[in-house]
């Protein structure tokens, strides 16, 4: 389980802290210096790194001729590099590849829910949120190359910040699961949340 102040300090803003627990459980290691390599499909057995500089010498040496992902969230190591040695060790700093990890993440999030007409329905996040993990292990989504593809833009619907009239008692226990809200933040959204009819005077006037 991440540390919920390292998640705050370095996630990014537009996750929530259980959409982060979630992707890096399901998507990601436990392990900052870890590092998967991947050929034609196939899982190349790496030495298990034990420091920083252990754990670059294996990126710098697969990444341009395998799938080669690193750190706490298996960040996608090339992407945006042109060489090899221009790879950085933030790669293997736990809150720079937080930071870059859920960053990437939330844009192919993104995408992912544009591809749905980022519908607002609450039941449908689960889905979207389960594609978007694909996506991410796989680089791939509907054709697209996710990683490398123009950010949609737009808030992630159906998991901003709770409101504030939620009682305590229906917060506390939400970092645990998927918190799924359906009101809309993004002023695009507005009004595709559905028609609310104020029933509260029915009755209170004759």
């Amino acid at each position: 389980m991440l540390d919920a102040a390292l998640i705050k300090e370095c996630a990014d803003p537009s996750l929530e802290l259980a959409i982060v627990e979630q992707f890096v459980m399901a998507a990601g290691s436990d392990d900052p210096l870890a590092v998967t390599v991947k050929s034609g499909g196939r899982l190349i057995l790496v030495p298990k790194a034990r420091t920083a500089d252990e754990a670059m010498a294996i990126v710098r040496q697969y990444a341009g001729q395998a799938v080669v992902r690193v750190g706490l969230t298996q960040f996608p190591a090339g992407v945006g590099v042109k060489e090899p040695a221009d790879l950085k060790p933030d790669l293997v700093d736990a809150c720079q590849n937080l930071r870059k990890g859920t960053a990437m993440f939330a844009k192919v999030h993104r995408i992912v829910a544009k591809w749905y007409g980022n519908p607002t329905n609450k039941d449908v996040f689960p889905q979207i949120f389960e594609d978007a993990i694909y996506a991410w292990k796989s680089g791939e989504f509907e054709g697209v190359s996710v990683f490398q593809a123009e950010d949609p833009g737009g808030a992630l619907a159906n998991q901003k910040e709770p409101r504030a009239d939620k009682s305590e008692a229906d917060t506390v226990d939400g970092g645990a699961q998927l918190q799924i809200k359906a009101e809309p933040s993004d002023e695009k959204k507005i009004g595709t949340a559905g028609i609310r009819v104020d029933l509260s005077r029915i009755g209170g006037q004759q």
